[in-house]
């Protein structure tokens, strides 16, 4: 062999020496949660066309569809929006609120629990249902608010992504707690 061939041998001994004993083991790398680092709550009274109002986050923008009874909160940061869907059908308030009920149940094939909470306001006319649904489900909270004659408010919570209630937790709690203060300040306007 001679002195250009040993050398080259030499050369790609050493390259492979470097790559190969100085690598560690690979390990696998655990899976992990999105932090999120939420803003203060605070809150400021919106007022529009639509026949209620409420205190809406500062952190939060509202949608309107001009030719319905729809509107959006949206929170864009954090891939969140709250739709809410409004009637004033006094011959449907029983049909209207059980479908709210029944399309909140029909998460309870992958939910782990559905949890019912009552809210009632009869100096503003507002009796809602909350409820929190736990586990991997596309929406974790949803609500309805009445005024028990004819005006009907829905409400449910989506996140764009796919449902993971260990990491969407942190959010789930904090916009439940922005639902809820929507369903306290919520008031109807006389038509």
């Amino acid at each position: 062999m001679n002195k250009q061939g040993f050398r080259s041998v030499l050369f790609c001994a050493c390259v492979v020496l470097a790559f190969a004993g100085c690598s560690e083991p690979r390990v696998p790398r655990s899976y992990g949660y999105p932090r999120f680092d939420f803003p203060e709550k605070r809150y400021r009274q919106i007022d529009t066309i639509l026949p209620y109002s409420f205190e809406l986050p500062t952190y939060a923008r509202l949608k309107l569809y001009p030719d319905s009874m729809a509107q959006d909160i949206e929170v864009p940061e954090y891939k969140a929006t709250i739709y809410l869907t409004y009637y004033n059908r006094a011959s449907a308030l029983d049909t209207l609120t059980e479908n709210a009920r029944t399309l909140t149940y029909k998460h309870s094939m992958r939910a782990d629990a559905i949890d019912e909470q009552f809210y009632e306001n009869p100096a503003n006319r507002v009796y809602a249902i909350l409820y929190n649904v736990s586990g991997d489900v596309a929406t974790s909270v949803q609500f309805y608010a009445t005024d028990s004659v004819s005006r009907f408010l829905r409400g449910t919570l989506y996140f764009y992504c796919v449902p993971n209630a260990d990491s969407l937790a942190p959010a789930i709690d904090y916009f439940a707690k922005d639902i809820v203060h929507l369903i306290e300040t919520l008031k109807w306007k006389d038509e």
